[in-house]
């Protein structure tokens, strides 16, 4: 089971080098990023958006673009889709955010035509490195899904049972937040949780459990959880992070990140390829090891052909 972003690091190193196309690449921290993936054998970039400041940056960091295609597009929004279509054409087997709206690049993701669609819901997922809890943390969905409803819920939590498990994670422990861990009728984020642990009991959530609501104390902490009278092997135990809207997930992450001072990773599951999707602000180390888990993802892909697991309705 890896359970620190080094070992994902270690893990893709030794695999088949992937190509990564990069939308709006003219950033400094992409630009690390993509030097580093490249020292590392991790992947290699196809860059797409305004030529003359990404030669400009790659000279800033030190990369030899030579023999690296780089695509001139200067709109943020065509440069997302061309990015996209060399991906949905077979010149990358990844697609990574760059210095671009969120909103503008899944708008290229999400196209009927020319996007990454696949038939599965598509969600986020973020990646803490909680070396503390001796675990990686997968908190969903804080990037895509703005107010998902109990549907959307059950297949979020299964596309982050499917990243969890490329980690190693055979049965991941899911647990639904919200503010308490009490069902309060007045509350949604509460009865559904309430609904989708119950779901799992019954057998709808195959190669997990799911378990709420929990606060985030007792989803993460045992002594929280004892303390508080809750049972069970869920709870303190969470591997996936199941939050009840995008504000709590984008919050939630960004202070693990930027309060905290602690490793984050995110990714966005469901699409038709490994995309790596992480803030504008997030640093060069944050993006490489983002592109590091949607190698991991690309490579389990295709040498095992894991499926992303549908819920039992």
């Amino acid at each position: 089971m890896i359970t620190q972003f080094e070992q994902v690091l270690d893990a893709v190193v030794e695999r088949r080098t992937l190509t990564v196309a990069v939308a709006v690449a003219e950033t400094m921290s992409v630009m690390q990023a993509v030097k580093d993936a490249v020292d590392q054998d991790i992947a290699w970039p196809l860059l797409v958006g305004d030529s003359a400041m990404i030669h400009s940056l790659a000279d800033d960091v030190g990369i030899d673009l030579t023999d690296v295609e780089v695509v001139h597009e200067p709109n943020d929004l065509k440069a997302a889709r061309l990015a996209t279509l060399a991906v949905r054409d077979g010149r990358a087997q990844m697609l990574m955010k760059g210095h671009i709206l969120t909103d503008d690049f899944l708008r290229a993701v999400l196209d009927k035509e020319t996007g990454l669609r696949s038939g599965y819901i598509m969600s986020h997922v973020f990646i803490l490195e909680t070396l503390d809890r001796g675990r990686l943390t997968f908190v969903t969905d804080g990037a895509m899904n703005i107010a998902p409803d109990l549907t959307t819920k059950a297949d979020i939590i299964m596309n982050a049972v499917y990243l969890a498990r490329c980690f190693g994670i055979v049965t991941p422990k899911v647990g639904v937040l919200a503010a308490v861990e009490m069902v309060n009728p007045k509350m949604s984020a509460t009865t559904d949780a309430a609904a989708l642990s119950v779901m799992a009991t019954r057998g709808q959530f195959p190669d997990c459990v799911v378990e709420g609501p929990f606060a985030l104390d007792n989803a993460v902490s045992s002594i929280a959880a004892q303390v508080k009278g809750i049972g069970g092997d869920v709870a303190g135990n969470c591997d996936i992070l199941v939050v009840p809207n995008i504000e709590a997930g984008n919050i939630l992450t960004k202070s693990f990140s930027f309060i905290a001072h602690k490793s984050v990773a995110g990714v966005l599951v469901g699409a038709s390829a490994p995309v790596v999707l992480t803030s504008r602000a997030d640093s060069a180390e944050a993006k490489l090891y983002s592109l590091a888990v949607a190698v991991l993802m690309s490579n389990i892909e295709r040498s095992q052909r894991l499926k992303i697991g549908r819920v039992h309705f």
